[in-house]
């Protein structure tokens, strides 16, 4: 980016001006000027070019960054960010995605437990409810950024460690024979709560995707029932269409 198209009185008199710079940079973005992933200029440059103060370039910033345009990487500096396409019809783990795209996963612990399981999980895990079950609470991350935030819950005969579980759930249960090979799962639009806004890093009421998934090993058996809010800005679950 070499030039800032900002012509107040064509974006509006009485626009505050750090909206009207978002709107340019936005404009900017849209139109193919950065990519996905490309750097945006410093602060600095930003409003040298401008012609803006440093505050109100922040300001401006800090809007795309809550419209999930922009991420911000701690010591890195500030980026577009990238859609991220789920596919819809494959079974995954959110590990291997990452790698996939080039990313180090992570995982942020919020618990991680036996207990006995609630009436809903028995049934949904076709277990007794004496059956005790592993309890798995966690926030996910991509590339340090938090994405999801997942609370799975998979019969204890499954998942005899807890200790040794790193960030993939799925390599953990097929270190013990238990790797899922078919499942369901449903996707609704939400919003965001204060509490998992917080952790994702996003404004409240935000949108997010909300995902139930019952996974099964080849004997069909259920192996995991978890439940995940996945930050809205950055996923989009894509399915291929076949004519009938």
């Amino acid at each position: 980016m070499t030039t800032l198209d900002l012509d107040w009185t064509r974006n509006g008199e009485g626009t505050p001006l750090y909206m009207q710079l978002a709107r340019s940079l936005r404009d900017h973005i849209s139109g193919g000027g950065i990519g996905p992933g490309g750097a945006l200029p410093s602060e600095r440059d930003l409003s040298e070019l401008a012609g803006l103060s440093r505050v109100t370039v922040r300001k401006g910033i800090k809007q795309l960054i809550d419209e999930g345009v922009l991420i911000r990487k701690q010591g890195s500096g500030t980026y577009v960010a990238r859609r991220i396409e789920a596919p819809g019809t494959k079974l995954s783990s959110f590990s291997d995605d990452t790698r996939s795209r080039g990313e180090d996963p992570g995982v942020v612990w919020i618990y991680r437990s036996y207990a006995l399981p609630t009436e809903e999980e028995a049934t949904a895990l076709g277990v007794a409810a004496s059956a005790r079950v592993a309890r798995l609470g966690r926030v996910r991350l991509a590339g340090g950024e938090p994405l999801a935030i997942e609370h799975a819950v998979i019969p204890a005969a499954f998942m005899p460690d807890l200790e040794g579980l790193g960030d993939s759930l799925y390599q953990a249960l097929d270190a013990h024979g238990f790797r899922p090979t078919s499942g369901t799962q449903r996707v609704r639009a939400s919003l965001a709560t204060p509490t998992e806004a917080g952790i994702l890093c996003v404004q409240e009421n935000s949108e997010v995707l909300r995902i139930d998934r019952r996974t099964r090993i080849p004997d069909g058996r259920i192996v995991e029932f978890t439940r995940s809010v996945y930050r809205g800005d950055r996923y989009e679950f894509v399915t291929e269409l076949d004519v009938v």
